[in-house]
C-alpha cells in the first residue's frame, strides 16, 4: 500500500555555494526525522570524509559542517506516494515538488547544483527547471551516483572518489566549491558547537 511522503525542510546557511537536491528521503529517515538516516546509505562517511570531519559527529553536528563549507541540502519532491522506500516506488502523479527556485533566488551564491541520484535529477529536469529564469537555468549541474545502499553496482569507495571529483573540482571563477582549508589540510570549518543555523531551517512562507 502506498504511503503519503513530506520531505524535511531545507538545511542551509547564509551563504551556501553548493545545493545538493535528492529524490525524497526513504523510510528510515522520515521515521528518524534526519536526512540520509538509513545506516547503510553514503552520504554522511562521504561527505565526513571529504571535508576532513569526524566520521562520529552527530547528526546536529554534520548539518553544522555542512553549512560552515557553504553546502545547502534539500530534496525535489515535497510530498509524494509512495510503495516502500524506493524511488522506483514512487507514483508520478502524486509528486508536489519543493520551491527550488524561491531557495536559489534567496541565494544567489549557489553555483553548483549537484543530484543526488538519477532520479533527482529526472525530476528537477521535469517538473523544476523549466520553471526556472534564465539566471537559475545556467546554474551548472551534476549528477552524483546515488548514496542509497539500493545503487549496489558501486562500492562506497567508488562513490567516495566520484563525489570527490565532482565536488572539488573548481569552478570557471577559479572559486573551489568546497573551502580552501578543507581540500589542502583535511581540517573542515567545524563550528565548535551546533548554531541556529545548523538545523533544518523552513523558506518563508513555503507551502506544504
Amino acid at each position: 500500500m502506498a504511503e503519503r511522503c513530506v520531505a524535511f525542510p531545507p538545511v542551509i546557511g547564509g551563504q551556501p555555494r553548493l545545493l545538493i537536491l535528492g529524490s525524497m528521503p526513504g523510510a528510515a529517515s522520515l521515521r528518524l526525522g534526519q536526512y540520509y538516516g538509513h545506516p547503510r546509505n553514503g552520504f554522511w562517511p562521504i561527505m565526513m570524509r571529504l571535508l576532513g570531519a569526524p566520521a562520529d559527529l552527530d547528526y546536529a553536528a554534520r548539518l553544522a559542517v555542512l553549512i560552515a563549507n557553504g553546502i545547502a541540502l534539500w530534496d525535489v519532491l515535497a510530498e509524494c506516494e509512495r510503495r516502500g522506500s524506493l524511488d522506483a516506488g514512487i507514483h508520478p502523479a502524486s509528486i508536489r515538488v519543493n520551491e527550488i527556485g524561491r531557495l536559489l533566488g534567496a541565494h544567489p551564491g549557489i553555483r553548483l547544483i549537484a543530484f543526488n541520484g538519477a532520479t533527482a535529477e529526472r525530476e528537477f529536469r521535469r517538473r523544476v527547471w523549466p520553471e526556472l529564469d534564465p539566471t537559475m537555468q545556467a546554474i551548472a549541474t551534476r549528477r552524483l551516483p546515488s548514496t542509497s545502499p539500493a545503487h549496489a553496482g558501486m562500492t562506497l569507495a567508488e562513490k567516495r572518489t566520484a563525489w570527490q571529483a565532482a565536488l572539488t573540482t573548481r569552478r570557471p571563477d577559479n572559486q573551489p566549491l568546497i573551502g580552501e582549508s578543507s581540500r589542502e589540510s583535511g581540517i573542515a570549518q567545524v563550528p565548535r558547537r551546533p548554531t541556529p543555523d545548523a538545523v533544518d531551517s523552513r523558506l518563508p512562507g513555503r507551502r506544504r
